[in-house]
């Protein structure tokens, strides 16, 4: 065994002269481990809003999108796009189109993203699971084309989930100018019916812009033939999500973006990543300051200690031996202060899964938030991440001061 290990070992869990000394031992180790649990119970309730959020997006988003690099659209029946129909890896294949419009309803108008969709859809998104009203999803008919807009978009024009007039929809012609004379000559009109359903995303983004419909109606609208804003892809389950889109990319060439569902929504998840960031050296410096608490347990273990010194160096250890007994303290100080922050952390974090104690909101603001508790996922690269950072900050928060501290109050023994 380490000798200077070993020797740290016996001074940590034996009786001191000095009641004191484990009275400040503990207020370190305390100090530490509220430091650590608070880094896994933060993290934690980050990666919950995160996966919460994933949730919505994936509801909505396609598994893997493909847009082109350069323009809006591009033809679906070029070769390579259809040559992906062959690929053993791809379940459902879907084309999209969407693009800006402006939409009227009794007066109040908005400007929306209008989405042509194929009936497939609902194969390739878990849709039906935020569809609200009464009815199949139905994207049109021998007669009239059918809209589903978001709740928020619903709540702007005034329409409710049902509406008996139907929507006047605006597009400019494409490739033609404003005729100041008569502006309404430059503009594509049509109309889209109520299908009875709305979709709820939970984010603004879609809730309060989108509508989908046919993807015919939108090519009419817009002025396509075959020309698609996207493909979305849904993959057979079990398939290798990274190497089906080097398999895509390779096949398509670089005229083509293949994302999944996290790169859809980048800048979100980038943000949240970021929030996620800035915690995490919020509290690690809260931990360096818990670390120096250790510091005055190790000075006055030090004084109380000196006869034990002059034995050692009596048995022949020098002074690096010493200070690396003192050291090594320090460190399982941190240790035994991160295993109970940790620990402590893992038990309050399941509390919250399973139970939802602290709650987001009450009273008058009860059922205003999607969820009712903080959501909570426990990743274990993080807790790794957390004892690999106290670890660290209590190994290099005590390094100096003990070599300092060995030396100027033990050099005369």
């Amino acid at each position: 065994m380490n000798f200077p290990f070993y020797i740290a070992k016996r001074y940590l869990f034996s009786k001191k002269s000095h009641n004191a000394i484990n009275v400040i031992s503990g207020v370190s180790v305390c100090g530490v481990a509220l430091a650590t649990l608070a880094l896994v119970c933060t993290l934690s309730v980050f990666n919950g809003f995160q996966e919460l959020v994933a949730t919505f997006f994936t509801a909505f988003d396609p598994e893997l999108k493909i847009t082109a690099v350069n323009g809006k659209v591009f033809d679906a029946q070029d070769k390579r796009i259809q040559a992906l129909r062959q690929l053993p890896e791809i379940e459902v294949f879907s084309e999209s189109l969407e693009d800006n419009a402006m939409v009227q309803y009794n007066g109040k108008q908005a400007m929306v993203v209008i989405k042509g969709i194929e009936e497939n859809f609902s194969q390739l998104t878990a849709i039906d699971s935020i569809l609200f009203g009464r009815g199949d999803m139905v994207l049109y008919d021998e007669v009239v084309d059918y809209a589903i807009p978001g709740v928020e978009l619903t709540s702007i024009l005034g329409t409710g989930i049902r509406f008996l007039d139907p929507l006047e929809v605006f597009a400019p012609k494409r490739g033609s100018q404003i005729n100041m004379a008569n502006p309404a000559s430059s503009f594509q009109s049509a109309y889209l019916h109520s299908s009875g359903l709305v979709f709820a995303v939970n984010q603004q983004k879609y809730d309060a812009s989108y509508i989908l419909t046919s993807l015919q109606f939108a090519r009419n609208l817009f002025q396509y033939d075959t020309e698609v804003s996207s493909i979305e892809l849904k993959l057979v389950p079990g398939s290798n999500v990274k190497k089906t889109i080097g398999k895509i990319n390779e096949l398509l060439g670089d005229e083509f973006l293949v994302r999944d569902r996290y790169q859809q929504q980048e800048d979100t998840f980038r943000i949240m990543e970021v929030e996620k960031l800035i915690s995490y050296l919020f509290l690690s410096f809260i931990l360096l300051v818990a670390c120096f608490n250790v510091i005055g347990s190790l000075s006055m273990l030090i004084l109380e200690k000196r006869a034990d010194v002059i034995t050692l160096r009596g048995l022949g250890a020098d002074n690096q031996t010493i200070s690396r007994i003192f050291i090594f303290e320090g460190c399982l100080i941190s240790f035994m202060g991160a295993l109970v922050g940790i620990v402590l952390g893992l038990v309050l974090c399941y509390i919250q899964q399973e139970f939802g104690v602290i709650s987001l909101g009450s009273g008058a603001t009860a059922g205003a938030f999607v969820v009712d508790a903080y959501p909570v996922s426990v990743h274990w690269q993080d807790i790794l991440l957390i004892l690999g950072t106290v670890l660290a900050v209590g190994f290099f928060s005590v390094l100096y001061p003990v070599k300092y501290l060995s030396r100027r109050l033990l050099e005369k023994y």
